[in-house]
């Protein structure tokens, strides 16, 4: 038989483990009270926008000015391809625009012959009417004349006969004007269409200047090179990879489980080491939370409308700026894995719920 106080002792013993087997399993969950002063993922890594270098035209590769993992700048050479081609394709569409400008010239002096050719046409209707005016005179006093008998009917013949031939004179004229201003608006619609050809050679020729540019490949920022996957003499064609460039901005991308948010916010202080740096810390801040979970970015979204249903914590994509000039920061590249931790006191930054307000 146990005495008493053995059994209080035992009593005692059981209570002290049950109280810390509660109080162990909240501090290891990180519940109240004991809820961390900061929040830590392995789940972020070293972002930035890779750009991947094509050209925009077919060609052969016929010099590389660079070297893999070279530092580069906005505007350097980087490839070129052959330009014989296009050069001569230039030249072609140069000789195109010169022959539609003469065109164009031609036209234009077509017009002002046509121009002076109508104001003869009128100037002969003109003409011709005051003809016909005087003949009319001439018939009329001749009718009267041989009405009184003062002149023959064969002479009043004569006037009939000068009257019809100034009014078909007349009427020629007529003719002619109306022919030659159907000519001048003949010879400007021609003018129209040249103009247009001229403006289609000069658009040829400015895609051709744009083709040959574009043999020359240039660094479109400041940054560091990739692996170059051309090579002298390979023949290339548009949207082909050649080369990747890795500009010098770079941020982390760090995804936090949304339990972990609650005293997260945008300035937050951020200390973060890197894999393959070793022991070497870093310093940036809370830039911006993504809009969504990553696993509505997935292609094939979640859906928890089933019988069996598992809560799972998911994960906020969360942007972290890299302070500027700090050791070793040169060494960071795209693709690296990081361990980031957020300082989440109360006097670290206000909390996440007050960002909205």
């Amino acid at each position: 038989m146990f005495s008493n106080a053995t059994r209080h002792v035992a009593t005692f013993i059981a209570l002290a483990v049950g109280v810390l087997g509660v109080v162990g399993v909240l501090y290891a969950w990180g519940l109240p009270p004991f809820e961390p002063d900061a929040q830590i993922t392995e789940d972020a890594y070293v972002r930035g926008q890779v750009t991947f270098l094509a050209p925009q035209v077919a060609g052969e590769v016929s010099e590389i000015a660079v070297g893999d993992f070279e530092d580069v700048a906005r505007g350097d050479l980087l490839l070129r391809l052959d330009d014989s081609t296009y050069k001569q394709q230039l030249a072609q569409a140069e000789a195109r625009l010169e022959s539609a400008h003469a065109d164009l010239a031609s036209a234009k002096q077509d017009r002002l012959s046509a121009s002076a050719s109508v104001e003869s046409a009128e100037a002969g209707v003109a003409s011709a009417r005051a003809a016909l005016e005087v003949a009319r005179t001439d018939l009329d006093r001749a009718t009267e004349l041989r009405d009184r008998g003062v002149i023959t009917e064969q002479d009043s013949q004569g006037r009939r006969l000068a009257f019809d031939q100034a009014r078909a004179a007349l009427r020629q004229a007529e003719a002619q004007a109306e022919t030659t201003r159907q000519e001048v608006e003949s010879i400007a619609v021609k003018r129209r269409s040249r103009e247009a050809a001229v403006r289609e050679a000069e658009a040829a020729v400015n895609l051709a200047k744009l083709d040959l540019e574009h043999t020359r490949i240039l660094a479109p920022v400041d940054g560091k090179l990739g692996e170059i996957s051309a090579r002298v003499g390979q023949y290339v064609t548009p949207g082909a990879r050649l080369a990747a460039l890795v500009p010098e901005r770079k941020w982390i991308i760090a995804n936090f489980k949304e339990t972990q948010l609650s005293g997260m916010d945008i300035g937050q202080k951020v200390s973060f080491t890197v894999d393959a740096l070793g022991e070497a810390r870093f310093t940036g801040h809370i830039e911006s939370f993504s809009p969504a979970t990553g696993s509505e970015f997935s292609v094939l979204g979640s859906s928890n409308a089933t019988g069996n249903f598992i809560k799972i914590a998911q994960r906020l994509p969360v942007r972290i700026a890299i302070d500027p000039d700090q050791y070793l920061s040169e060494r960071l590249v795209p693709g690296m894995s990081v361990v980031a931790e957020v300082g989440t006191a109360p006097e670290d930054g206000r909390k996440l719920a007050r960002a909205g307000n």
